[in-house]
């Protein structure tokens, strides 16, 4: 009778899963926003915007705060840091003030940002390697 694994619940996860959710143009988000589907923002958010999808900024979309995501296609304005897991888009319209970090950016000819890119594979600094304790002891190196 409440057995977790029902084909209604299955169908349920997936369709939240893939939903697509619009914050449109007028609209004022302040605070986290947090989803497993692809987001479209027209409106304005004032805080960090999380999707383990695609994030789209429309031109009059505005972020004041970090996106991670997978995806994203902007074209509007962002004031934080940008963590894109896979692909960053950056339409003619758009304005970012803040770090960029990618695996892979495209950049159409209008689009301005300010800061810093980092792209490419995330290679781990070696001392910080070396210096990770084992059993609350530093780990020593030897020849």
């Amino acid at each position: 009778m409440f057995n977790k694994n029902t084909p209604e619940m299955t169908k349920t996860s997936e369709a939240v899963s893939s939903s697509i959710n619009l914050i449109g143009a007028g609209t004022s988000i302040e605070g986290e926003v947090k989803s497993n589907g692809d987001i479209r923002i027209d409106g304005t958010v004032n805080g960090s915007v999380t999707s383990k999808a695609k994030v789209v900024i429309g031109t009059t979309g505005i972020i004041e705060g970090d996106i991670n995501c997978q995806n994203a296609d902007i074209s509007g304005t962002v004031k934080g840091k940008t963590n894109v897991s896979e692909m960053l888009f950056l339409k003619s319209t758009a304005r970012i003030t803040g770090d960029i970090i990618s695996s892979k950016l495209v950049v159409e000819s209008g689009a301005s940002f300010t800061g810093s890119c980092n792209m490419g594979p995330v290679i781990k600094d070696i001392k910080s390697v070396d210096n990770k304790t084992v059993n609350n002891t530093v780990k020593e190196k030897t020849a």
